[in-house]
Formats: C-alpha cells, sequence, structure tokens
C-alpha cells in the first residue's frame, strides 16, 4: 500500500481501476512471497532483498532519464523518518506473517487508512466529523471480531500488523505532507535507497546464502513491491482517488486467495465479519475525506 496525489486529467476511470486492482494483486503477491520466503530466512534478509530490488528497478528505470536530481529534496530529514516509516511497516508485517495468516495480517494492516483519519487531528491539525469518528472506531471493532477472546488470533502476535499498521499510517501522513514538496518519484526513490542502505548494513549478521530457486523468488519479491508501486502511481494519473478507494481493499480479498491457494488457510466466519468490518470503516472514512474536500 502506498499513497499518491491526484493529477490532472483524471478522466480514464477503468483504465485506472484496472491499474489499482492490479497493484492490489501485486501487493498481495508480494505478501506471499514474504510469508515463504521467510520460513527458510531471516527476516532482515528477506527485507533486505526486497528493497535492494526496488532501488536497483528504480535506477535503471530513473537515473538514465533524470540522473542525480531524481534525489533532490527540499525536505531530506522528512525524507527520511519517512523511509525509516516504511521500514517498520515492512520488518514488523513480514514478522507478523511468521504467525499470522496472510488475509488476517493483511486487513488488520488496513486500519492505517483509519489511523490516518484519527492521528491527522493532533499531526495535521485537520478537523474530523463524527462521521470520520464513528468510522474511526468501527475499524478497532473490524479488529476486535478478527482476535475476539477465545480465538486463534488472540495473541500478542497480533501487535505486530497492528504496529505495521502504525507504521504505514504515519508514513502515509509524511507522504502527504511531501506530496506538496517533492514528486512521488523522489519520495519513492529516496525510500527504497534509504532502506536498502540501512538494511544492507544489517544483512551481514544474518546473511544466509540462498538457493538459486529461492534467490529467484527475491528478485520476483522486489520485483512485485516496485511494480506494485508504479502501477499505483499511474492509476490515480487516470482516475480520482475517492473513485478508487473501494478497490484497493481488492489486496484483502487477492490475500484470502493465495492464502487459502499457497498456505491452506480458511478465514473464520467471525474472521470475514471482522475483515468486511474494517473495509466498511476504511471506505467509509474514505468517502468521509472526500466530502470534507469536494469543491462547493
Amino acid at each position: 500500500m502506498t499513497v499518491s496525489t491526484p493529477l490532472s486529467g483524471v478522466n480514464q476511470p477503468f483504465k485506472g481501476i484496472l491499474l489499482i486492482v492490479v497493484a492490489t494483486f501485486l501487493f498481495s503477491s508480494h505478501d506471499a512471497l514474504s510469508k515463504y520466503l521467510s520460513g527458510f530466512y531471516p527476516i532482515v534478509m528477506v527485507v533486505w532483498a526486497r528493497y535492494l530490488v526496488h532501488t536497483l528497478l528504480m535506477a535503471g528505470i530513473f537515473l538514465p532519464q533524470s540522473g542525480l536530481r531524481v534525489l533532490r529534496t527540499k525536505k531530506p530529514l522528512w525524507q527520511l523518518v519517512r523511509a525509516l516509516c516504511l521500514l517498520g511497516t515492512s520488518l514488523f508485517f513480514t514478522t507478523a506473517l511468521l504467525y499470522i495468516p496472510l488475509a488476517e495480517a493483511t486487513a488488520v494492516n488496513f486500519l492505517a487508512p483509519v489511523l490516518v483519519t484519527a492521528l491527522s487531528v493532533p499531526l495535521l491539525k485537520e478537523r474530523v466529523t463524527r462521521g470520520q469518528w464513528i468510522a474511526v472506531i468501527c475499524g478497532f471493532i473490524g479488529v476486535l471480531i478478527i482476535v475476539h477472546p477465545g480465538g486463534e488470533l488472540f495473541t500478542p502476535a497480533v501487535l505486530l500488523p497492528f504496529c505495521s499498521a502504525l507504521f504505514f499510517c504515519f508514513y502515509q501522513l509524511l507522504t502527504r505532507k511531501l506530496a506538496e514538496i517533492d514528486s512521488p518519484t523522489t519520495s519513492n526513490f529516496f525510500a527504497g535507497l534509504c532502506n536498502t542502505l540501512v538494511m544492507s548494513a544489517l544483512v551481514p549478521f544474518f546473511w544466509q546464502v540462498p538457493t538459486l530457486t529461492h534467490a529467484g523468488l527475491m528478485l520476483a519479491l522486489g520485483s512485485c513491491g516496485m511494480t506494485a508501486h508504479l502501477f499505483l502511481t499511474q492509476a490515480f494519473r487516470h482516475a480520482a482517488p475517492a473513485l478508487l478507494a473501494p478497490f484497493g481493499y481488492c489486496q484483502i480479498v487477492f490475500a484470502g486467495l493465495l492464502g487459502w491457494l499457497l498456505f491452506n488457510h480458511t478465514p473464520s466466519v467471525l474472521t470475514i465479519i471482522g475483515i468486511a468490518v474494517i473495509c466498511c470503516s476504511g471506505l467509509a472514512a474514505a468517502w468521509q475525506q472526500s466530502r470534507k474536500h469536494k469543491p462547493l
């Protein structure tokens, strides 16, 4: 998941919808690969491979066009903090996948848009309506349904995707502020490069030589993440965020399907209800936000 700013010329809604659906499938595939590889290699190594491939691909695409100008930013400290928030999201979420099924972890991580609504009050000084606060409360109720007492997920491990959502919330808030200052390409490249350097400093302490097959899957992991971000950015060039918001939740559906196909996990009825509540709360928050900013 990422945040993009609406651009002019948003007049091809079907193309935008197709792009965001493909992006959500790629994000889910990225998470499924992370879950699989984490069963064989340390989390640090898996996350390092993801950012390394992401950064190398972006360098191959954008450096020949823009050179080092692509890294110029007016707010380097903000960009650094944003990058570290994304890294925190990756580390917490990938660790969560060791203990929690793919669909459930993805659903809890989708609390991020709801948390953005709640934290935009103290951090961005935005006004949140009563309807938005109701959406925030419903989002947390959805999580409580998924991790209800006595259920399989009622363990401390559920705090991992929640921490991931919290870090992703701060990442989105910073992305919103930086969108007014730097281009999405600069922000994404800066984050990838920063996190690659951080993880490259750590990976020697966790290194294991991957098999040829697993090395190929690590390449696919980074490729899925980077391509998904590009598709998502392009989606917002063709359709308005308010139109695309519901389709972002296809990621939970794809996560459930991949969890069933690859890991033989079927969500319980209560889990499906909780996921539905989280999706509805996120959509309600997005709808309220679009109404608040709609020109009169």
